[in-house]
């Protein structure tokens, strides 16, 4: 059987193979190969090396767990660290943009509306640009290397699309069921947590889930705000299995595999809030 650049050769695993006026060569079954020239060449030869029919094994993942690169503080504490980081981080936009959105909706502010304009303004300015300022806010008030510091990064940068998203939704709620709750005496705290949560929940999901998965899987920010190897996330320490001169595409593939499980799950297990939530406000009459 002929291949692009020369023939192609097939054996068994652990079996000699002779390669005419060149030598013999063995491959075993975990790649490795021996190659004895034969005593009259003299050349250069070039080969590709496949393995047929390979084995189905757990090794690689086991491989991520115990990598020396990951030994301290370990993969474990990565991914500790990625829901500490990421749930309060999430929770914090949520309420900050909940609370924001219903008072543009219908709070009877003076420059509601210039004051939402200006929320929406940031959704254009590059996150990079900001990481100057806001790094040194932060270390002036002490919280560089901290999480706190990083959820109230995360929430900054999170809060103008959460407020959009939110804004539409609440705009759209019948205005009769406040004017009905202030006749019977609700407050306004009452009505934004009897009223506007209930009525919102799909909305409220989708804006977990995109909120949950962006800071899971955000790397530069926590290289900028967390200095200690102690509080990093997940996405810092699969970038460590990343080597200098080559990479491992199967330990890399098989971390990235691990980091993508957790936002599946809270996807697929939303997954019918955040159809309704996006598509709400879409359909008129």
């Amino acid at each position: 059987m002929e291949r692009a650049g020369g023939p192609l050769l097939t054996a068994d695993v652990d079996t000699e193979v002779r390669l005419p006026l060149a030598g013999t060569l063995r491959v075993s079954g975990d790649g490795q190969f021996e190659f004895k020239a034969a005593p009259d060449f003299a050349g250069t030869i070039e080969m590709e090396l496949g393995i047929q029919n390979p084995l189905l094994t757990l090794e690689n993942y086991v491989e991520v767990f115990t990598r020396e690169q990951l030994a301290e503080p370990g993969f474990v504490n990565f991914f500790k660290n990625s829901f500490i980081i990421t749930v309060p981080s999430t929770l914090l936009t949520i309420v900050i943009a909940a609370t924001a959105a219903y008072a543009f909706c219908w709070l009877d502010l003076p420059f509601r509306n210039v004051f939402y304009l200006l929320c929406i303004a940031m959704l254009i300015v590059p996150m990079q640009t900001t990481w100057i300022p806001v790094l040194r806010m932060l270390n002036a008030a002490g919280l560089i290397g901290t999480f706190p510091g990083i959820w109230i990064a995360h929430a900054s940068y999170g809060t103008p699309f959460a407020i959009f998203l939110l804004y539409n939704f609440f705009r759209d709620l019948p205005a009769e069921l406040f004017e009905a709750a202030r006749v019977d005496g609700a407050s306004e705290f009452g009505m934004f947590f009897r009223i506007v949560i209930p009525l919102s929940m799909p909305a409220i999901a989708s804006l977990g889930i995109f909120q949950f998965v962006w800071i899971w899987n955000d790397l530069m920010n926590a290289l900028i705000f967390l200095v200690d190897q102690q509080l990093f996330p997940l996405t810092v320490g699969i970038r460590q299995l990343v080597g200098q001169y080559a990479n491992e595409w199967d330990i890399l593939a098989s971390g990235a595999f691990i980091t993508m499980v957790v936002p599946l799950i809270v996807f697929f297990s939303l997954q019918r809030y955040f159809v309704r939530g996006v598509t709400a406000g879409t359909v008129k009459g």
